[in-house]
């Protein structure tokens, strides 16, 4: 069943002022916005769990659902319906009908921030979510971290040093309880058009966590980009 992971998660946090802040003024000037923090979306029991950034302002803030409204997100649900992760290639509203099969989307942090861009300590305060999220992953679980901060989020929540394990995309790292992180450059608007992250870089690591996640190797479906 695909249902938002909500014993990790506060719908009413306001522990980080300048984010609640935001909000508030979001909900004035966007009264149909979701401009509340965005729980996580996917199944419960995953076997692929994806960390990102933070939702983007006019999407997942928008919608209520991660990525969903997001440009980062048409390459990710994209790419994760062709390895079979998700029931339909595109996200449109939290109400589309779209379910994940055996995967999860979350962010480092729950809220969206002025310019997309988390202070520090807006990304340790939120931290707590993201632990209490993976304290509850089955042992096994693939997290597929996107971009340096979601990787960094992923190991302060399981308490382990950040020198110990470098970002770098495609890179893959042996954690605690049998998981496993990959990482890969976040599918953003400008890393896409930059080229910095093309649609078979980033197919290339799903598949890579897919086969990880569930011990074959899945032909994808052609691209819908």
């Amino acid at each position: 069943m695909t249902t938002p992971a909500n014993t990790s998660f506060e719908s009413a946090c306001t522990l980080c002022p300048r984010l609640a802040e935001f909000l508030a003024e979001g909900k004035r000037q966007h009264p149909d916005y979701h401009c509340a923090p965005v729980a996580p979306f996917g199944d419960a029991d995953a076997r692929l769990l994806v960390v990102g950034l933070a939702p983007g302002f006019h999407g997942a803030n928008a919608t209520g659902r991660p990525f969903t409204g997001d440009y980062a997100g048409i390459l990710l649900y994209e790419t994760l319906y062709a390895f079979g992760w998700s029931t339909a290639p595109v996200s449109v509203s939290a109400g589309d009908g779209l379910r994940l099969i055996g995967c999860r989307i979350s962010n480092s942090v729950k809220c969206v921030p002025p310019g997309n861009k988390p202070l520090p300590a807006e990304i340790a305060t939120c931290n707590r979510y993201l632990a209490n999220e993976l304290a509850g992953v089955e042992q096994g679980t693939v997290l597929l971290a996107l971009g340096a901060i979601a990787h960094g989020a992923v190991l302060r929540a399981l308490g382990l040093k950040l020198s110990a394990f470098a970002f770098g995309h495609g890179a893959e790292h042996s954690l605690p309880r049998g998981l496993r992180m990959i990482d890969s450059y976040h599918c953003s608007r400008y890393n896409t058009n930059t080229r910095r992250l093309t649609t078979d870089m980033f197919r290339t690591v799903v598949g890579r966590a897919t086969k990880l996640a569930t011990g074959t190797s899945v032909e994808p479906l052609a691209p819908h980009l």
